[in-house]
């Protein structure tokens, strides 16, 4: 019996939709249960583990039967694997992920998440001179922007593009649009890096048209971030409103995929 095409999906501004979740995100995972499409949340956060992912949806009734990961998940992976003294900028509650390897003095590399309202001149140069002595930049996604309780704002990669610039160094990226991230959830659903697969995300540089840069299909979804007048001349494969919307895109690229 051949195996259905794996499908990663991504998680703010599809699954989780502010405070809530989508009205028929229960009914999408039935589907997807129900069709047995190997699949798997791909979130950009680094606000949260997948731990405190799958508690989130739990307390909104949604109990997650699929794998899950964060950038912040992979990113801790990589960095344990790779380095042994590291400088890390991410949430205080977070940090204590990292314990053993915290180095103030002489990091090998600096790694860059979300510090909210932290990014000042003083960390900036911090940053700075921590790269210009040596240290490599980790960085666990590069988004622009983000949209938390619907208002636009900043997000890391503004700031990390500014320390590549002054420091002539280019930032490792863990998350989405890494292929490396992509080939990171293929390998944890049993599948080759270089396997088709299908890619359903509100980012539509990051999640969908990076996706379609290493052979995905890509299903842009209108709940997030991106609106229809932002598409212009992008080619997402599809565009849907809502996860009900997907359930038969899905079956459509299933089916033509299985033929």
């Amino acid at each position: 019996m051949k195996k259905n095409i794996p499908l990663l999906i991504d998680f703010d501004g599809v699954i989780k939709l502010g405070n809530k979740i989508a009205p028929d995100a229960i009914n999408f995972f039935t589907f997807i249960k129900k069709e047995s499409i190997p699949a798997c949340i791909l979130s950009n956060s680094t606000l949260r583990t997948s731990e405190l992912m799958k508690n989130f949806l739990l307390e909104r009734g949604l109990k997650l039967e699929i794998p899950a990961f964060t950038a912040f998940d992979v990113t801790l992976e990589y960095v344990k694997k790779h380095y042994s003294k590291v400088k890390v900028y991410c949430r205080d509650y977070l940090l204590h992920h990292f314990e053993g390897i915290i180095d103030e003095h002489k990091p090998e590399a600096v790694v860059i998440g979300d510090i909210g309202d932290r990014w000042n001149y003083e960390t900036m140069n911090e940053i700075f001179n921590y790269v210009m002595n040596g240290s490599e930049i980790i960085a666990m996604h590069k988004n622009k922007f983000w949209q938390p309780e619907g208002k636009i704002i900043l997000d890391a990669g503004a700031f990390i593009t500014a320390i590549e610039f002054a420091t002539g160094k280019q930032a490792i990226v863990i998350g989405k649009p890494s292929s490396l991230y992509f080939n990171t959830a293929l390998e944890k659903l049993g599948f080759s890096g270089n396997s088709k697969f299908i890619m359903i995300g509100d980012d539509l540089e990051n999640d969908v048209l990076a996706a379609q840069k290493i052979g995905a299909t890509g299903i842009l979804i209108l709940t997030g971030k991106t609106k229809p007048e932002d598409i212009k001349d992008s080619k997402p494969d599809f565009v849907v409103n809502s996860l009900s919307e997907a359930i038969p895109v899905l079956s459509e690229i299933i089916s033509n995929d299985s033929g």
